[in-house]
């Protein structure tokens, strides 16, 4: 019986993936947006070549990964009924970690993580009415709470159905998860809340980089308008995959929703510009709260270009709110069981800024190997030609 994940190719899920092939033993059902198996398997390589070598997803794809090509928005992931049937009684339990990421498009966070977390669950009532569903677990965002000021969030008092969201990202994922908890209520659920992911303490390289485009902008201004005794809960990707991956394998976790954060222990503003300023022998920056609204109103105007520096306005336009809440969210239940708090990222910034600079923001992927054949697919039956759209990265 096989982990069902999808988002795999995406940031935070191609990290779950890769954490899950190195340190368990379970089959994956991946789900994969792809007009070919070759084009499947590619995708698979451009997403994990950050964490293993081409040997190693070559094993993985002829012994562990089944790809199972199909868009997460249509009827039965656009499968054929043998196929999707497969899928079904294959499952044992799932990990539902795609979503659209696009703040600003009400319609793709409607269709993407409205519709297709609805495909999900019913895919999860099928397997679990079938033979039984060990979990679903479910990535959705601290952004739940809605519009935060000056905070410490709990898990049990994120959701104020009375708040407004900063955007439709937000809005959607909150009834995604009342969609979960309604409609598989007799299975059980595990519901993780990632704060602003950025960085791993392991590594520089990244393969995401919008919002470390925002940082890059924000540490080169002398003038920051911004509080400097304001808390960021900034979290890495690699804690939030391996919290993600050991409680999703626990046979008993004590609670049903994490905040996967860094908590009341997230650094201010101050101490992140300290450190850079350490790291690069620059000078730091001065704080002027006061320019708050007058910085938005040039962001906003910036935003509407289409220069380098309209690109980074957009992406400040979408963050600043997340940067001048001073809401952090409780991580009590994630240190508990993890039995360890997240690296601060004044530990790790400078190196992950450094590289994305270094690298004109893009990660070097590496082609499948021209020597290197397709993997024949994992299962004897050959999968069904699909229509390519729909899962996001």
């Amino acid at each position: 019986m096989a982990i069902f994940l999808t988002g795999s190719t995406g940031y935070i899920g191609a990290h779950i993936t890769a954490l899950l092939l190195e340190r368990h033993s379970d089959p994956l059902n991946l789900l994969v947006r792809a007009k070919s198996e070759r084009e499947a398997q590619e995708r698979l390589w451009h997403a994990l070549q950050l964490h293993l070598d081409f040997p190693a997803l070559r094993d993985a794809l002829a012994s562990r990964i089944t790809i199972f090509r199909g868009n997460l928005t249509d009827s039965h992931f656009g499968l054929g009924a043998e196929e999707y049937r497969r899928l079904a009684e294959s499952t044992d339990s799932v990990i539902h970690c795609a979503a659209s990421l696009n703040r600003k498009s009400e319609k793709s966070c409607l269709n993407v993580n409205l519709r297709g977390t609805l495909e999900v669950v019913q895919l999860a009532r099928r397997a679990h009415d079938g033979h039984g569903l060990r979990r679903f677990s479910q990535v959705s965002t601290v952004a739940v709470s809605g519009m935060r000021n000056n905070e410490v969030v709990t898990e049990d008092a994120s959701i104020d159905w009375e708040r407004s969201d900063y955007d439709p990202y937000a809005r959607t994922k909150k009834f995604c998860e009342l969609m979960v908890r309604e409609l598989l209520s007799d299975i059980r659920r595990t519901v993780f809340r990632p704060s602003i992911v950025l960085g791993d303490t392991r590594r520089a390289e990244t393969t995401q980089f919008d919002m470390v485009r925002a940082f890059v902008f924000l540490a080169a201004l002398p003038v920051l308008p911004l509080r400097a005794s304001d808390q960021i809960d900034i979290v890495p990707v690699n804690y939030v995959a391996e919290s993600v991956v050991t409680l999703h394998q626990k046979e008993g976790s004590a609670h049903e929703i994490y905040h996967l954060s860094s908590g009341k222990g997230s650094e201010t503003f101050a101490q992140l510009t300290r450190a850079l300023s350490s790291a690069s022998g620059k000078k730091q920056p001065l704080y002027w709260p006061g320019l708050e609204k007058p910085f938005s109103a040039l962001v906003n105007y910036f935003a509407r270009s289409r220069s380098r520096l309209g690109r980074n306005a957009s992406l400040l336009k979408i963050f600043l709110p997340y940067l001048t809440w001073n809401t952090v969210f409780d991580n009590a239940r994630v240190v508990a069981e993890m039995g360890r708090a997240p690296a601060p990222f004044s530990q790790y910034c400078y190196p992950l800024l450094r590289f994305s600079r270094e690298h004109h923001f893009s990660y070097p992927y590496r082609a499948w190997p021209a020597d290197a054949e397709g993997v024949a697919p994992r299962t004897s039956e050959a999968p069904l030609a699909q229509k390519a759209a729909g899962e996001p990265r």
